[in-house]
């Protein structure tokens, strides 16, 4: 995350409680995250309108076990469970990629179309593996309104890390129709990219 803390939100009495017991995790584009000591974290947006945004996703996708459990929310933050695990980059570049992460990375593609989500993608960042190598979507962003119907910005990232070819050859052998679909529109980005 980035170090940019230079913005003021005025927030309750609650949420001020829970920032004295927190611990700083990070800051990004959109906010500043902490950890809370009951392992859940408070998310402070500089924008309301992206806190809203962002809850929304959350609870659309509530049932789902990709996603964390939302408890609190207000005009500029969210509490969430916090997502353990390592970030998917983060582990790729140390370990490589397997086909357990593989297979799990195709079936949470296939959550978001069960959970009608246009935008049928999410960055390698956004994604935290756990020792058993289940995923958590912790940045959700335009689910339902920006159009992508692949994961772009994970082949990217996956390209990026050496790895997009082992992925591939585990969803032609997983979901023959998706690796057509996948390979071909990546194929077509990249070469869109070259000119």
């Amino acid at each position: 995350m980035h170090e940019d803390k230079d913005f003021y939100i005025q927030l309750n009495d609650s949420v001020e409680r829970m920032l004295r017991t927190s611990e700083f995790l990070g800051s990004g584009h959109n906010g500043i995250v902490y950890l809370l000591p009951n392992n859940r974290i408070i998310k402070i947006f500089k924008n309301k309108k992206i806190c809203e945004k962002e809850y929304s996703i959350f609870i659309r996708t509530r049932k789902s076990k990709y996603f964390p459990k939302v408890y609190e929310h207000g005009a500029y933050y969210i509490v969430r469970d916090y997502a353990g695990g390592e970030r998917l980059d983060k582990y790729i570049k140390k370990n490589g990629i397997n086909k357990k992460i593989s297979y799990n990375i195709i079936k949470l593609i296939e959550e978001f179309k069960k959970l009608k989500f246009k935008k049928l993608d999410i960055r390698c960042k956004d994604l935290y593996l756990k020792a058993d190598y289940s995923i958590t979507v912790i940045d959700p962003k335009n689910n339902y309104s920006k159009r992508v119907v692949y994961p772009r910005h994970l082949m990217k990232g996956l390209n990026h890390l050496g790895v997009l070819d082992e992925f591939l050859s585990v969803v032609r052998h997983e979901a023959p129709e998706t690796y057509e679909l996948w390979n071909f529109r990546f194929k077509q980005y990249l070469e869109k990219g070259i000119k």
